[in-house]
């Protein structure tokens, strides 16, 4: 049980599961070491797991008709991570999620989900609640992207976080704030100096 701590816990800031529940949930989890460049999700392979990072980071990216890549989401540990417009869908996958460091992750599949969401309603609120959460955050940043500077959005997720900044690498942070790693390396040397 003990190897399952943060994902209950997780679990437990917003819905209570019961022993029999929890045991439930832990009977479709299957734990997986993913190498650090090994992608869990590709584009037009549909995606089959809800994948909780237990240790390591991962992105999630598309790469455009140029052949620029697009950082869409960055996942370290307690988050959930895959193409999620595949997942909930179950069509095929526009975006590759790959694994930044040598990581582990707890995966769930689409068909054992739902039939226990079905079962268990403390279950089905909590992914209601997470997917709602993941929603108005992709929204949120949506709207940054639109109404924010360039060095604003640098210094919210900054500020945000400070532990992604940290491990993830520059060009991936350049990439998901919707700029090149020179403009990024420009905007740190601004706050640099300003300091």
């Amino acid at each position: 049980m003990e190897q399952y701590k943060n994902i209950l816990e997780n679990i437990s800031k917003y819905v209570t599961l019961n022993e029999e529940e929890t045991e439930k949930l832990i009977g479709i989890i299957r734990t997986t070491k993913i190498k650090k460049r090994q992608f869990i999700d590709q584009p037009n392979y549909v995606c089959q797991y809800r994948n909780y990072v237990v240790k390591g980071s991962f992105r999630s990216y598309f790469i455009d008709n140029e052949g620029k890549e697009h950082t869409v989401q960055i996942a370290i540990e307690d988050w959930f991570v895959s193409d999620f417009y595949s997942y909930i869908t179950q069509t095929p996958a526009t975006l590759f999620v790959e694994a930044l460091e040598d990581s582990t992750i707890f995966q769930m599949t689409y068909d054992d989900i739902e039939g226990l969401c079905k079962e268990i309603h403390g279950l089905s609120e909590y992914f209601r609640i997470t997917t709602e959460r993941a929603f108005a955050f992709s929204r949120k940043r949506a709207l940054s992207n639109l109404s924010m500077t360039a060095e604003e959005r640098y210094l919210e997720i900054l500020e945000r976080y400070p532990n992604i900044v940290k491990r993830v690498p520059q060009k991936v942070i350049a990439s998901y704030l919707g700029f090149t790693p020179e403009f990024l390396s420009k905007i740190r040397k601004n706050l640099t100096s300003k300091t």
